[in-house]
């Protein structure tokens, strides 16, 4: 066996309580979670999860919203076309139904 170390960190109390909660319904307890994270992060050589930072131009937000609602726009007016008040409440009706089967 090699040798073992001690590590420790600080942390929130409410958030290892409801960690260790979540850990224990999975059968095991937090060190070996801990154990668990330290062995995935040796095998992909970084974290085991996505890390990256959210943007924060919120124009860039803006611009892809934008061109979404004119794809949105061109596509529900070729749909629509020459349908009728009556024809479009159908169509939800029919979608709806199949949808709560």
């Amino acid at each position: 066996m090699s040798e073992q170390v001690l590590v420790q960190a600080r942390v929130d109390k409410k958030l290892k309580d409801e960690v260790s909660d979540i850990y224990i319904a999975l059968g095991m307890d937090l060190p070996t979670a801990i154990r668990m994270f330290l062995v995935k992060s040796k095998e992909t050589r970084g974290l085991p999860f996505a890390a990256v930072l959210p943007r924060q131009d919120s124009s860039i937000f803006r611009d892809d919203s934008l061109d979404l609602f004119d794809k949105m726009q061109t596509m529900a007016s070729s749909y629509a076309g020459d349908m009728t008040e009556k024809d479009i409440e159908n169509e939800i009706k029919a979608a709806r139904k199949s949808h709560n089967k």
